[in-house]
């Protein structure tokens, strides 16, 4: 269970997870607690039928007691992101006003993210000032891999927690502070779950998958390729090797996202990378 973010605990503190007309994931609560009841004179042997899935405007029924002439219920919404959500705006509104196009990079560990930056830092070399945040657990490796590639980054270590958040983010623009018209890619936590809820503020999100986890990837995280509207496919020289189908995954994401867009590249080998680049420039 996820310490920061409160994820699996859905039964025990009526937090619950929904996609909004857009096909993004957000949080609300309806927890017993933030609920006011007039009971009267009634009983304590009064029932709460909450049936599963429930949606937030729900009712209870009570029994009428002596002297109980009607129940009134105050159902109280609270979007337990709302604080995440507003610093979002302000990055997003920073970025906006000084040009700067940002990417959140998020995938499951191993996929081949920090390669992706690596290649992608060499490439564009000269033709445009890069920018990284890195997001990891522990250890300032990916950052040192990145700032080796030629790219000014920022560490940032969550410790216990399973993504970035939006004040991590902000936090570490303020450190980096990126010139106008720049690009900048914030490198999330290795994690297909936590990370879909949390809006970094970022222009665009890109989830990356490697071929060897499996063409299945989006029926069992359908809400970060919901949350997502780019998908890069790496490692793609290992397709002979691996039982991948790119019919089949690509089938597989659009039923959690329909307008998603592919590219299938390989990192290691440099092949794909144009169309990436097409995508940065």
């Amino acid at each position: 269970m996820c310490e920061t973010c409160g994820c699996g605990q859905t039964e025990d503190t009526g937090i619950h997870t929904h996609l909004d007309e857009n096909g993004n994931p957000y949080l609300h609560s309806h927890a017993h607690g933030e609920h006011e009841h007039e009971h009267g004179d009634a009983g304590p042997e009064y029932g709460h039928d909450h049936s599963p899935g429930e949606d937030a405007a729900h009712s209870h029924g009570h029994p009428a007691g002596p002297g109980l002439k009607s129940g009134r219920v105050i159902n109280v919404n609270r979007d337990i992101l709302s604080e995440n959500n507003r610093l979002a705006e302000r990055n997003r509104g920073f970025f906006a006003g000084r040009g700067v196009y940002c990417f959140n990079m998020v995938s499951s560990p191993g996929s081949g993210k920090t390669t992706i930056l690596e290649k992608t830092i060499g490439l564009l070399s000269g033709m445009k000032k890069i920018y990284v945040i890195e997001g990891d657990q522990q250890t300032s490796r990916d950052a040192e891999r990145i700032e080796k590639s030629g790219a000014p980054a920022v560490q940032v270590n969550t410790g216990t927690g399973c993504h970035l958040d939006a004040h991590m983010v902000n936090s570490a623009l303020q450190k980096l502070n990126p010139e106008r018209n720049s690009l900048l890619f914030i490198e999330n936590v290795g994690n297909l779950v936590c990370p879909a809820l949390f809006d970094l503020g970022e222009s665009k999100r890109v989830v990356v998958i490697s071929v060897t986890e499996g063409d299945d990837k989006p029926l069992k995280y359908p809400y970060m390729f919901a949350s997502s509207r780019l998908c890069i496919i790496n490692k793609t020289d290992l397709l002979p090797y691996v039982d991948f189908s790119m019919e089949v995954f690509m089938d597989n994401a659009r039923k959690a996202s329909p307008k998603i867009e592919f590219i299938a590249l390989s990192a290691k080998t440099g092949e794909g990378m144009d169309e990436w680049l097409k995508i940065l420039q």
